[in-house]
């Protein structure tokens, strides 16, 4: 509505220039006094326009009201400048071209019909005589009346031509409008669709131009790499994921190769370090041009459950090897150590032979504690579960490393338990031997002393309830490129011992469905953390278990 009260001021403009040029170039053309009037008129009514359009949505009618006086002007205009001989009888197609723009061919039409009315009626009345003067009346000469026939059905022809075509663009144009609006919304929808599916991928998404510098940055990659989505746009991607040069250079024979994969190791900036796998292919952009993408998922965890599968198959292989060990030497060596024994007390031997003798008994007695260990590891072991406190179990292993031949002055053994009971259903005897195998290692990390801590607590922060052993040491740790192989049998970092004690406790624990977290720093400790979900067990056979204190040297 703004756009046309300025069209009428502009119009009213105009209209008062020229006449004003007409009246000093042709005194008397005009009656100028009324012309004046009625230009004085259409500003009023335009002020009077703007002064409503801050109600015009509330009431749609205004604007219809102010079309049908913008036709009684005009026809006064028109009454003024000679009716049927005035030159601005197309001064009706205006207000006919703003009521389609408005209400479209309705309005056009009704506001046409109301023009050819008007117009028809100024002109009877021209003919008839019932004008004054100074409107049009008998002061001008008027044409015959076959041309004023002629006139008017030439001029209504028009108002209804131009209200209908004019209606017809204005229809089309509301038609275009609502397509272009609803493909807006389709385009914004689709757009919103693709950034939440983008969002919503697990993978790292990253898109580059042809020069390696990042257009868009998904969630998951902002996530995995810790870099915000607006701090690495427009960066180099391989400086970014912290690509190997050898692998950029690579990125040349994409136009050969359809892609390419890489798996490579990403340090966070809270020094994570990550296995990362990452495929790139080549990309057409919106402007033609070519760039790349990369998608590319955190593989750490896949890569840990890898080699977890590989030790419980080198563990199941171990297994099977140590019932034939079992058979083939543990009979001959204790028909051997009987023998020694008889032998050593039947025959006059001297200090010497006396000595001998004792160390072939002692290192038999060693041999046999190692196969004994070896099968308590490897043999599938039956199981009876009871409901215990593991408050006592811990408290109980405190007690015997203090008392311990391998614990001395220097040594604090202590302990963090709840004031509740923490209950779990279990083999009393494997949880014992979880708990002593992974304590005692620690003691003995701590050669000159230092303070050892046993613990246990309920965590319920997991999707399923857990009890959590811990074991804390201030020993001499354990490097990080040796954290996955602790739990590989025969691999002891202690002079006495098998290498089987953590590999019994990690035999134990997965047969519980539980894990081992191993969290170490090279001079300062471990710590060992074994969580178990709380589950009821199904009961089976009773069978004896090794003893907490004699599987307790296999470490």
């Amino acid at each position: 509505m703004a756009a046309l009260i300025a069209v009428r001021l502009v119009v009213s403009t105009l209209l008062l220039g020229s006449a004003t040029l007409i009246e000093l170039n042709r005194p008397g053309a005009l009656p100028v006094d009324p012309f004046f009037l009625l230009i004085g008129v259409t500003y009023a009514v335009s002020i009077v326009y703007i002064w409503t359009l801050r109600v015009i949505e509330r009431f749609p009618w205004l604007a219809d009201l102010q079309l049908a006086v913008d036709v009684l002007l005009v026809t006064g205009f028109i009454g003024l400048t000679g009716g049927i001989v005035s030159y601005f009888s197309s001064l009706y197609f205006l207000p006919i071209i703003a009521a389609s723009t408005l209400s479209f061919r309705r309005g056009a039409l009704y506001i046409a019909l109301l023009s050819a009315l008007l117009y028809i009626g100024l002109v009877t009345a021209q003919y008839v005589g019932a004008l004054p003067d100074w409107l049009g009346g008998s002061s001008l000469p008027l044409p015959l009346g076959r041309f004023a026939q002629y006139t008017l059905a030439i001029n209504i022809f028009g108002f209804v031509a131009v209200a209908l075509l004019s209606g017809s663009l204005a229809e089309r144009l509301r038609s275009a409008d609502v397509r272009l609006e609803h493909a807006s919304h389709e385009i914004a929808d689709l757009r919103a669709f693709n950034e939440y599916v983008i969002d919503g991928l697990l993978s790292g998404l990253i898109t580059t131009d042809a020069q390696g510098r990042i257009l868009t940055f998904n969630r998951a990659a902002a996530s995995i790499t810790g870099i915000p989505p607006e701090q690495a746009a427009g960066q180099d991607a391989g400086e970014v994921l912290q690509l190997p040069d050898t692998f950029r250079a690579r990125l040349a024979t994409l136009v050969q190769t359809r892609s390419l994969r890489l798996e490579f190791e990403y340090r966070t900036g809270d020094g994570r370090t990550l296995d990362i796998g990452l495929m790139v292919t080549m990309i057409a952009l919106p402007n033609g041009r070519s760039g790349y993408l990369f998608t590319f998922q955190d593989v750490t965890e896949l890569r840990r459950l890898e080699r977890n599968a590989r030790l419980q198959q080198r563990l199941a292989a171990v297994g099977e090897m140590a019932a034939g060990i079992a058979h083939e030497i543990r009979n001959p060596l204790a028909a051997m150590s009987g023998s020694m024994q008889v032998l050593r007390q039947e025959l006059p031997l001297s200090d010497e032979q006396r000595q001998l003798m004792d160390i072939v008994l002692r290192e038999s007695d060693r041999l046999n504690d190692t196969i004994r260990s070896f099968l308590a590891y490897a043999r599938p072991q039956k199981f009876s579960v009871a409901r215990l406190d593991l408050r006592t179990v811990v408290q109980d292993a405190a007690v015997l490393l203090r008392n311990s031949s391998e614990a001395h002055a220097d040594h604090v053994v202590d302990m963090d338990v709840p004031a509740e009971p923490v209950w779990y259903e279990a083999d009393e005897n494997q949880i014992r031997q979880i708990v002593w195998n992974i304590a005692s290692n620690g003691l003995r990390a701590m050669p000159h002393g230092g303070r050892l801590v046993l613990s246990v607590e309920l965590d319920a922060a997991h999707a399923q309830d857990e009890v959590v052993l811990g074991v804390r040491d201030q020993g001499h740790g354990i490097p990080a490129e040796e954290l996955d192989n602790i739990f590989q049998p025969f691999r002891s970092s202690f002079d006495r011992g098998t290498g089987l004690g953590l590999a019994i406790v990690h035999r134990i624990v997965t047969d519980y469905g539980g894990v081992i977290q191993v969290s170490s720093t090279v001079g300062v400790g471990t710590t060992v953390r074994v969580r178990l979900p709380i589950r009821t067990l199904p009961a089976v056979e009773p069978a004896a278990a090794p003893g907490s204190r004699s599987e307790g040297g296999a470490a």
